[in-house]
């Protein structure tokens, strides 16, 4: 992985020596008129098109974190590069096949659907780069470029190394990427492809020993590094590599009224290993004196599909597909009997049918989609969604998805040198029925959310106690109620501006499997003005974050899971960031002062039960685009 980003980088070096105006004291040739910045696309393989962004706005200040999206509703850890516990149940998507598990390892893992793909005139370059906590620094780099009108490659490299406050908190992680987009030049063959190899460590410390060490901060625990955590020498990986190509061909070459054949094929290699070389009496008894468990997983998944695709009448297609996946151990588990208990293997195969029929008018687009098992499984899904845009300032979205899906495979089968963990268990799939409402208007904009849910799964402590982790797989066999409302709303006068999330949400079941804080609202006040002749803009301003106490989910650093739990709640204490942002020419710059109130609020300040949030720290970054 080192080779490739070296690699990157020098073919980067390349591309932008290309872009000086004057090389070796020659004379700079005429410039070109620069291309419109809306023919920089970018793309998905559903075709959602965006166009490059080179703006300072708000958006783009709660963007620069390392994923690269806003994280309203997610609460990050203390260290850049953790896993995030989610405040947001909505932002839970769930999936028709069996995934891999072990979500917490994969918040900065991209899938398939978190992979753009470009279209650009000329050589086109983003640079991300941030500080963190201590010792390292967080980098995202991309370029693409346009051979041929027809033929675009991109390459991209994110790499974050930060040593953290606390003992034991390394985060290192890689993602690679690499994608090409290829069409005919009369249209009908169209490919999409791309390459991820991704790598994601960290230390595991399992959280602090003693809150009211921490809470008390004074010395010498006002220094993180002098707090005692629970372990010292463990951590956990998450490694994958992924090849999909997505094509499509069109018989008509002249007619709008096509018949398209549409193939996708995707193979992925994952494993998830937890090493810790002293065995912990926090997860019960071993088999061994260190420990070391490694799951490993194949997936490879095709899909066929022929469409219809009309002018006035929309587009109609039936696929079939095959999902074939293996999850898998190197050993069996038996009992003092001699009877195996915990088999080291779980495969199968899967195969859909269904169909999808998209529709479109002048202001609308609607789209149904159905899919269900032909073998054995009892898998099914059916989606239904459509947005109206008025005009400028109003649209509309309605969404509607039944669900019945596999649990993921890690709920089923899971092996380690822990005694207490290790299980294969047959649940009941999980059962869905969403809506999904969406206003947008120059006043206000609006979401609804309204989840039943069956067969839930979720993790819990049978333990009952925090010092004592006896994480095991459960399925709640009830029904579960979960209802949210978000608003958002931004007021401008002159060069200043109130922005404003804010989430409310309920759960009603009959025991508490799924805890959410009610409120979770954000709110920023900031000035925005043209300074040094207009040639620089800035932004500056005062975040606040805050969400109302709830019982929050646990994390278990052995599964790399969240669990329930009812012993601890977190919450209540309000963080403010202090901002200035700046943009000159095609880059912007970023400065914060981070939770700069943690000193006179009260350090009771909580990620999850026994996991601190971030203190007061100034970061600074940005983000540079260039083109050739």
């Amino acid at each position: 992985m080192k080779n490739i980003f070296l690699l990157f980088f020098f073919l980067l070096s390349l591309f932008s020596f290309s872009q000086e105006d004057n090389i070796d004291g020659l004379e700079a040739l005429p410039k070109k008129e620069k291309p419109p910045i809306d023919l920089y696309k970018i793309y998905t393989l559903e075709k959602d098109t965006t166009f490059l962004d080179t703006t300072l706005s708000i958006q783009k200040e709660y963007k620069f974190n390392m994923l690269r999206k806003d994280i309203f509703g997610l609460l990050p850890f203390a260290n850049e590069g953790q896993t995030y516990n989610t405040l947001n149940f909505g932002l839970i998507d769930n999936t028709t096949f069996p995934n891999f598990g072990f979500k917490a390892k994969h918040f900065n893992y991209l899938e398939v659907d978190d992979i753009k793909y470009y279209s650009v005139p000329t050589p086109l370059t983003d640079l991300y780069f941030k500080t963190v906590m201590e010792q390292g620094q967080s980098l995202d780099a991309f370029l693409t470029i346009n051979t041929k009108p027809n033929l675009n490659f991109s390459i991209a490299y994110k790499g974050i190394r930060s040593l953290g406050k606390y003992i034991n908190n390394l985060s290192s992680s890689g993602n690679f990427r690499f994608t090409s987009s290829y069409f005919t030049k009369d249209k009908r063959y169209v490919l999409n492809a791309h390459f991820t190899g991704q790598d994601i460590l960290n230390q595991e410390n399992g959280g602090i020993t003693s809150n009211a060490d921490f809470e008390s901060s004074e010395a010498p625990y006002d220094d993180r590094a002098q707090l005692d955590v629970y372990f010292r020498d463990a951590k956990n990986l998450l490694k994958g590599n992924r090849f999909l190509i997505d094509q499509s061909f069109k018989l008509s070459k002249n007619n709008p009224n096509s018949v398209v054949f549409t193939h996708q094929f995707n193979q992925e290699y994952k494993f998830f290993e937890y090493d810790q070389k002293t065995v912990s009496s926090r997860f019960g008894n071993s088999f061994s004196n260190s420990i070391y468990n490694k799951t490993r997983y194949n997936h490879l998944y095709n899909k066929l599909g022929v469409a219809y695709k009309t002018k006035d009448y929309g587009n109609v297609e039936f696929f079939v597909d095959d999902n074939k996946y293996n999850y898998y151990y190197n050993s069996v588990v038996y009992d003092n009997s001699g009877n195996s208990t915990v088999p080291n293997a779980i495969n199968d195969r899967i195969n859909n049918i269904g169909g999808t029929y998209t529709y479109f008018a002048k202001n609308l687009v609607a789209k149904l989609l159905v899919s269900n098992a032909i073998t054995d499984q009892s898998i099914s899904n059916i989606e239904a969604n459509a947005t109206y845009i008025l005009n400028d300032d109003y649209n509309f979205a309605f969404e509607y998805q039944k669900l019945n899906s596999l649990p993921a495979l890690n709920y089923t089968l899971y092996q380690s040198n822990y005694v207490d963990y290790n299980w294969y268990n047959n649940f009941k799939n999980e059962k869905l029925n969403q809506f999904k409402i969406t206003a947008n208007t120059k006043w206000i904009d609006l979401s609804f959310n309204y989840k039943i849910i069956n067969d839930h799964l979720y993790f819990e402590n049978e333990a009952n106690d925090i010092a004592v982790l006896k994480v095991k797989p459960k399925q709640f066999e009830n029904t579960i109620n979960y209802i949210s409302f978000q608003a958002k709303k931004e007021i401008k006068f002159w060069k200043f501006a109130l922005d404003n999330t804010i989430l409310y949400q309920n759960v009603d079941q009959s025991s508490n499997v799924i805890n959410v804080p009610q409120i979770v609202t954000r709110n920023t006040f900031y000035y925005t003005d043209k300074i040094f002749k207009k040639a620089m803009q800035i932004q500056t301003g005062i975040t606040l974050n805050y969400f109302t106490e709830y019982y929050a989910n646990d994390y278990n650093p052995l599964l790399a899971e969240f669990y329930v739990q009812n012993q601890t709640k977190i919450g209540g204490f309000p963080t403010l960031d202090f901002f200035i942002n700046a943009k000159v020419r095609q880059t912007r710059i970023f400065l914060k002062a981070e939770h700069f109130n943690s000193s006179f609020t009260g350090y009771n300040f909580y990620s999850a039960p026994n996991y601190p949030y971030r203190d007061f720290i100034v970061r600074f970054g940005l983000v540079w685009n260039f083109f050739q």
